[in-house]
């Protein structure tokens, strides 16, 4: 299995543009930049603990948008809606940003340990196993970054 690079590159992205995670732009979402790091930190630390909490006796079955997201690399935009569980609150704070990627950061090294069998119930892709729970992350958070760089375009 390759190891995690592409979300390490990902998070140091997400570290960049921190400081403007105020940052709004209406044209490109109704969010702004915290949010959207927010958001994705939220995912990538709660999806890791829970194939870590994993009884790894769930037999994996993509669904078809699962399949198509997940080969394509791609997720359409507005098109899902996220689990209350992965929300950003409604004032985001620069120290709690700092602080979910840093969890993050050690999560995606921790990852690697995580039993081979572990599986991941989306409620769109569906039961994913490990190396598709980890294509996921990298899909979902790269489609957050580009949200990002629209939101900081103009």
């Amino acid at each position: 299995m390759k190891q995690p690079t592409k979300l390490s590159q990902y998070l140091n992205r997400f570290e960049a543009v921190i400081p403007q995670f105020e940052t709004k732009n209406l044209k490109a979402s109704k969010s702004s930049v915290g949010w959207q790091i927010d958001h994705s930190l939220k995912v990538i630390n709660g999806i890791i603990h829970q194939l870590k909490a994993s009884s790894n006796n769930i037999k994996p079955k993509r669904t078809l948008l699962g399949n198509f997201c997940l080969i394509t690399r791609y997720i359409p935009r507005g098109k899902g809606k996220a689990p209350k569980v992965v929300l950003p609150p409604d004032t985001i704070k620069l120290n709690n940003l700092k602080e979910q990627l840093e969890v993050a950061r050690i999560a995606i090294v921790d990852y690697s340990e995580i039993n081979t069998k572990a599986t991941f119930k989306h409620p769109y892709f569906g039961i994913l196993n490990k190396t598709s729970t980890f294509k996921f992350l990298e899909v979902h958070t790269k489609h957050h970054l580009k949200i990002i760089e629209d939101i900081l375009k103009d």
